[in-house]
């Protein structure tokens, strides 16, 4: 968690957070090794190399922005820095534990996916220094940069629910948030044979908000496919929140799906420890001021949906929002540039916007980023402005979706198709499991064009 008390130095670089509005020219680059406002654990630079855009992040965000860049300017000197060779669709972990796909559908080797004309950088970003503009590797390479986006997906924190680390991926006890615990997920759910299931939200903001829920219906589905299990079972849905999901309109749906499936929800329930001897799963019991009692459930199988954060290294860096315990990177809800150093963006999970973290939403803002970081290198206005649009396709059962699409910014319910968002379907189950992958490989991450954007004059309108 962030340890707050640091104070944020303003931008030495020269630029201020209104720079754009007149002249502006690029940072100097200082020479030595980096020297951050906080304390960070900084290795032996052996190497220095200069970029002039660095992207931290090879996911859907860093790739998308990039090609979106490079489709604008093939000249751009462009390095991502990425650690993984592999490259996973997670939005198919779902489907995953659900036993539509198998983990090897939901991955591709990274360096076929890296776009041409961009410097892989197989690293991982440790400390940052937007003071000096530059970032550390964990291999002792200092990447000098002149404009910098920060986009590295968002921190798992296992360890904050005491004995899940221990206890996930055996006994009962799975997560379909890691490509190693979502097969898992599947062979609990097809091999059950009775007694309480449990589904768990946590007490943070989380990639894919609707994650949680869509296994626990396509489990409930599972169940009530075999004779006696799901009399046999109970299943619960656990979380600290107040209502099924953010947005109203869909919550009321969803509201619906579980008082159909008889599945018992429990409001105000925090997962803080799991007793893998005597399987039982502990609640904080939430009210006004924190918590007011406990609760002790067994469960037969859990499916934990883990506490998430910035990475650490944001965390512990100037381009986190202060005082915050989540660690976001601080930027403008609208340009996506950072609130104090205006030479760095961010977009996706690690993001400080105000909205559901999704793909989809990457989606709409890869293009802002790349727009308003050309502009702000040729001392433009930023015009573009991200508005807040996500999607989370809600999987009620094998054969029925909700295609959430939202402004995560007021709630209101969009949609890019000629059809009422708000309902069940069958089609918007096909576009799940097979269009949004194909979308996804093909044009997505090779910077085209958003697919609805095409259809503007059809699509639904909320009256």
């Amino acid at each position: 968690m962030y340890s707050g008390g640091w104070v944020r130095r303003p931008s030495q670089s020269g630029l201020s957070k209104n720079a754009h509005q007149g002249k502006q020219t690029m940072p100097t680059l200082a020479q030595g090794q980096s020297q951050t406002a906080v304390p960070q654990t900084q290795p032996e630079v052996r190497k220095t190399v200069h970029y002039q855009i660095v992207i931290i992040g090879g996911g859907a965000a860093g790739i998308t922005t990039t090609s979106l860049l490079l489709a604008k300017n093939r000249s751009l000197d462009i390095a991502i820095i990425e650690p993984s060779d592999k490259h996973y669709y997670q939005p198919g972990w779902t489907l995953t534990g659900g036993g539509v796909f198998q983990i090897q559908d939901t991955v591709k080797h990274q360096k076929d996916l890296i776009p041409k004309g961009a410097t892989w950088i197989k690293d991982r970003a440790v400390t940052l220094d937007p003071d000096k503009n530059a970032v550390c590797t964990s291999e002792g390479i200092r990447v000098e940069y002149d404009c910098l986006i920060v986009c590295p997906g968002i921190q798992v924190d296992w360890h904050l629910i005491k004995g899940l680390k221990e206890a996930i991926g055996k006994d009962g006890v799975t997560s379909n948030y890691s490509p190693r615990y979502a097969p898992y997920t599947w062979e609990l759910i097809k091999n059950f044979q009775g007694g309480n299931a449990l589904f768990t939200f946590p007490n943070t903001p989380i990639k894919c908000g609707g994650a949680p829920q869509k296994v626990m219906y396509m489990a409930d589905d599972v169940f009530r496919s075999k004779w006696g299990v799901r009399q046999r079972t109970k299943v619960m849905f656990l979380t600290p929140a107040t209502r099924m999901f953010a947005v109203p309109v869909y919550s009321r749906i969803l509201e619906g799906v579980v008082k159909e499936r008889e599945i018992e929800v429990k409001f105000h329930h925090n997962l803080k420890e799991i007793k893998a001897g005597t399987k039982e799963a502990i609640f904080d019991v939430l009210g006004d001021g924190g918590s007011v009692g406990e609760f002790s459930v067994k469960y037969d199988m859990i499916h934990v949906a883990p506490p998430q954060s910035a990475p650490d290294f944001i965390k512990n860096s100037p381009l986190a929002v202060p005082n915050s315990p989540y660690g976001w990177v601080d930027v403008d809800k609208d340009t996506l540039q950072h609130n104090r150093y205006p030479n760095v963006f961010a977009i996706g999970d690690a993001s400080s916007l105000p909205t559901s973290k999704t793909a989809a939403a990457v989606r709409k803002q890869a293009p802002v980023v790349a727009e308003n970081l050309l502009a702000f290198m040729a001392s433009q206005p930023l015009r573009a402005k991200y508005d807040g649009y996500t999607c989370c396709p809600l999987i009620t059962g094998y054969d029925k979706t909700v295609m959430s699409e939202f402004d995560g910014y007021s709630g209101r319910p969009m949609s890019s198709f000629p059809l009422n968002p708000a309902k069940e379907r069958w089609v918007m189950w096909l576009m799940k499991k097979h269009v949004l992958p194909w979308v996804y490989w093909n044009r997505m991450l090779k910077g085209a064009r958003f697919e609805g954007d095409y259809i503007k004059f059809l699509q639904w309108r909320e009256k």
